[in-house]
């Protein structure tokens, strides 16, 4: 009797049950996103961090839905932040310096800077935190996770997390000021703070006229040769010399943030975040009498810089 070909029946595959739905994942996706720019410093890091969070969680073993999913995410997300955080240490790249950072990407985040109102200064200062210091003060001071979770991320104690926030934030705190250095108008305890102002806001727009009414005659520009573009003369001498040339750069002016140093401001160029340059000010008269342009990296003001006041 022959053989009767039976049907191909296919057991249906099982379906391994997430621990979050892709829609709870894609609603958590723009705070996760918000996140991870805080805790990496870059736009491209904390889209491939949020992603590669969403590939643990579906490779995940089979478990029951979570209660929180915006949380459970959050602390999925921050343990790929904290892991990449400790590779840059381990290749010494932390900071994330302006002049190690491809144009494209300082652009991108630039762009997120801006779009997500985000202190530059904060981040500038961020990126000088340990690992867990940063991904603590992140997590509990900016997105308030408890610090059980927190503790959950770094791996420790619930004491442990604590400190790293605390840490953090007297190491993001203001300087304190230094007796005799009350930065008074045109004393020889810092410059006018005022000028300084005005200047730095025509710079940002352009304004060489105004710049020119705020710039001594007499007026010199030192900058380090790394921050000219090949052939710039490290030093420029006279108002309409140094007016013009910043007009040239006002990109960089306007991302210019103050910190400080030894309780006076430091003004930081810092595109996107990332620390390039430190900016001077000198003041007498009513006028701007010196600006000094000094690499990130070689300056020992900016390995010092905390916080200034209030901003």
């Amino acid at each position: 009797m022959g053989s009767i070909d039976r049907p191909d029946v296919r057991r249906p595959e099982k379906v391994t049950p997430l621990p979050v739905t892709v829609e709870e994942f894609e609603a958590a996706r723009p705070r996760l996103l918000s996140a991870a720019h805080r805790m990496l410093g870059s736009a491209q890091d904390a889209q491939d961090a949020v992603q590669t969070a969403w590939l643990r969680a579906a490779t995940a073993p089979a478990s029951p839905p979570v209660d929180n999913p915006s949380a459970w995410l959050t602390t999925v997300t921050a343990r790929v932040c904290l892991d990449e955080l400790r590779a840059r240490r381990r290749r010494n790249e932390a900071p994330l310096f302006a002049d190690a950072v491809p144009a494209v990407e300082l652009a991108a985040d630039e762009a997120f800077l801006r779009t997500e109102d985000v202190s530059r200064a904060l981040m500038v200062l961020l990126s000088r935190l340990t690992p867990p210091q940063r991904v603590a003060y992140v997590l509990h001071d900016l997105f308030s996770l408890p610090f059980d979770r927190v503790a959950e991320v770094l791996g420790g104690t619930v004491a442990g997390a604590r400190q790293h926030a605390s840490r953090a934030r007297r190491r993001l705190g203001p300087a304190q000021e230094t007796p005799g250095r009350t930065g008074a108008p045109d004393g020889p305890d810092g410059p006018d703070p005022q000028i300084v102002g005005a200047f730095l806001t025509a710079a940002r727009t352009g304004d060489t006229r105004r710049m020119l009414q705020l710039l001594a005659p007499d007026c010199v520009r030192d900058a380090d040769a790394a921050l000219l573009p090949p052939g710039g003369r490290t030093t420029v001498t006279g108002a309409a010399g140094i007016a013009a040339e910043t007009a040239h750069f006002r990109d960089r002016i306007a991302a210019v943030c103050t910190l400080g140093a030894a309780g006076r401001p430091l003004y930081v160029i810092a595109p996107g975040g990332h620390p390039l340059a430190t900016l001077e000010i000198g003041t007498a008269g009513g006028r701007v009498t010196r600006i000094t342009l000094r690499s990130a990296r070689a300056d020992g003001r900016f390995a010092e810089a905390r916080g200034y006041g209030t901003g």
